[in-house]
């Protein structure tokens, strides 16, 4: 059996730890279980997290976007978590926070960088000169040699590729990173996402949906209208899906008996939201919301967990789908299988058909034949 890297004895007397990452919502989907489980393993250590933003820019008209990310607001209610780092996105701010991070002489700091692990090890080992420094080291050629001196930086390195076998779900290789660290063992049913709404956005989500006439008794109601959640939008565009297909994906679902009174929900990026508006209304569709979470991320999962049915590309929504518990339809390209939802019996997965399709291949044929099986 292969050693732990960060050693017990390290483990033992080390006080707080900050581990370096750059998270995207599904990251931490997935994530908060092992930082949730390292808590509950090592109860006398303080969990800092480092949120590294990738799209770090000197463009100030990008800053209020990438200010108000919503991971920060989930961050914020983790009860594990006991400081974060979230102002990273223009380079003053980064500098402002190494210092800061320095300030705290972490005796511990592990890196869960996989885009561009050399720089992150340096930055590593700048955070904590003295300190145990552990992090992601991928293979350099004999020519990479800047990326052999920075791996250098670290006391323990790893192929964050090469823990856990081929194939496997993004929440089994978060757990292999973890015991080949720590040497912490975890249960597959230990790897399924959630979330804790505060009750506070559970009540935003059911005035939001008074004010849209949406609300419903299920009690009440022999055949309740169903609610369907939809969500076109990825960072990518190869992961998108057209907003002609929603509106041609709505009609197509009253059509069918059953889901006649469809009330439908579509999720909308708040950069997007004026071109999303202009474009429904000129479809002028009755029963049919833009949503976006403006003022907090709980504002997502809160209305989610209020539909019926979640239909999404493939992106953070598909997996807090899982996580609230809700059927989902997810709208996949083949290229990362291993991001599918975890929770295989409230999830159908739809592939695009080659493997350089993207998900805008997807036809809403596709879809609805999928929902007539349901």
């Amino acid at each position: 059996m292969t050693a732990q890297l960060v050693p017990a004895e390290i483990l033992k007397k080390t006080d707080k730890i900050l581990f370096i990452a750059h998270l995207a919502l599904g990251d931490f989907t997935y994530l908060q279980n092992c930082f949730q489980a390292f808590a509950q393993a090592f109860p006398h250590i303080k969990i800092h997290i480092w949120v590294d933003e990738v799209r770090r820019s000197n463009n100030t008209a990008a800053w209020p976007y990438l200010k108000k990310y919503a991971l920060y607001d989930w961050l914020a209610e983790c009860p594990f978590v006991a400081k974060i780092y979230q102002q990273t996105y223009s380079p003053a701010l980064f500098e402002q926070s190494i210092a800061e991070a320095q300030q705290q002489d972490y005796p511990l700091v592990v890196s869960l960088a996989t885009l561009r692990p050399p720089m992150y090890a340096k930055l590593a080992r700048q955070i904590s000169p003295r300190g145990f420094v552990a992090g992601m080291q991928k293979p350099a050629g004999i020519f990479a040699l800047h990326k052999r001196l920075a791996y250098r930086q670290l006391d323990a390195g790893f192929d964050p590729d090469g823990v856990a076998e081929r194939g496997v779900h993004i929440s089994a290789v978060y757990a292999a990173w973890f015991i080949r660290l720590f040497g912490m063992q975890s249960a597959p049913s230990s790897r399924l996402p959630f979330v804790r709404i505060p009750e506070q956005w559970n009540r935003y989500a059911q005035e939001q949906l008074k004010r849209w006439g949406f609300e419903r008794d299920r009690r009440q109601s022999v055949n309740p209208a169903k609610l369907v959640f939809i969500n076109p939008y990825a960072k990518t565009p190869k992961r998108c899906w057209p907003l002609e297909r929603v509106v041609e994906l709505a009609a197509a679902i009253r059509a069918q008996d059953a889901w006649k009174d469809t009330r439908f929900i579509v999720n909308v990026v708040p950069e997007e939201m004026a071109q999303a508006k202009a474009f429904f209304d000129v479809h002028a569709l009755d029963r049919l919301q833009l949503f976006s979470a403006q003022d907090n991320f709980f504002q997502l999962p809160a209305i989610l967990r209020e539909c019926d049915l979640i239909i999404s590309v493939e992106t953070a929504v598909m997996h807090l789908a899982n996580a609230v518990q809700v059927p989902v339809i997810a709208l996949m390209r083949q290229k990362n299988p291993e991001w599918a939802p975890i929770d295989k019996e409230n999830s159908i997965v739809i592939t695009a058909a080659n493997r350089r399709d993207w998900v805008k291949a997807i036809t809403v044929a596709q879809v609805m034949a999928v929902l007539n099986r349901k």
